[in-house]
């Protein structure tokens, strides 16, 4: 197993994005999805409530310059609901975010965050409005998420969240990235290929 592709601690500065119940078409609206790949899909992060019909910018912390090269997106409850769509993930990791903390997660949302090896933690709703509250105070402070010790630091306050056990291993672990899996087993794969009759002769 590779093992640079383990997430055990994620570090940077946060963006606080307040609200219950964000779905994927906010975070990145289905008229986007129309690509081949993922690639250039941040600048369309939040596109619908970031601008409005005539792409006149909205208040919006992804729109404010105090978050600009933000890694750690801060949420509310239900954060991620609605369709499965993976390019809700997909499009704020290309915004940068490398970590979300929140109080709640949507399932599929919070297995497509694990799967492109961003960790999702929870911490309760007081908490989360501290860390929020710390941020808008100073949007430089560092937010640390620690996955060896379960801990959220946010300058000199600490709090333990709670996440997934199948997720954390799999983060830690680097088996989240299933393409490193496969390629560090080829030769288990090409052993047993061998073994099978029907592929003798491609």
């Amino acid at each position: 197993m590779d093992i640079q592709t383990a997430v055990t601690r994620v570090s940077g500065t946060g963006i606080p994005v307040p609200g219950n119940d964000i779905d994927t078409d906010q975070i990145i609206p289905a008229r986007y999805m129309k690509v081949v790949t993922f690639d250039g899909l941040g600048e369309y992060a939040f596109h619908d409530v970031r601008y409005d019909e005539k792409k006149t910018p909205r208040a919006h912390p992804f729109n404010d310059p105090r978050f600009a090269g933000a890694s750690v997106l801060v949420v509310n409850r239900n954060f991620g609901c609605g369709s499965s769509r993976e390019h809700a993930p997909q499009a704020l990791m290309r915004w940068g975010i490398r970590a979300v903390v929140g109080e709640s997660f949507a399932e599929i949302f919070n297995g497509n965050c694990t799967a492109m090896g961003i960790p999702a933690v929870t911490l309760d709703h007081d908490q989360i409005l501290a860390v929020m509250a710390a941020i808008e105070r100073n949007p430089k402070v560092e937010l640390s998420i620690d996955l060896s010790s379960g801990l959220v630091t946010v300058g000199d306050q600490a709090y333990s969240f709670t996440m997934d056990s199948s997720y954390r291993s799999a983060l830690v672990a680097g088996s989240w990235d299933s393409t490193s899996v496969l390629l560090s087993n080829m030769d288990g794969i090409a052993q047993t290929a061998g073994s099978l009759p029907y592929i003798g002769g491609f």
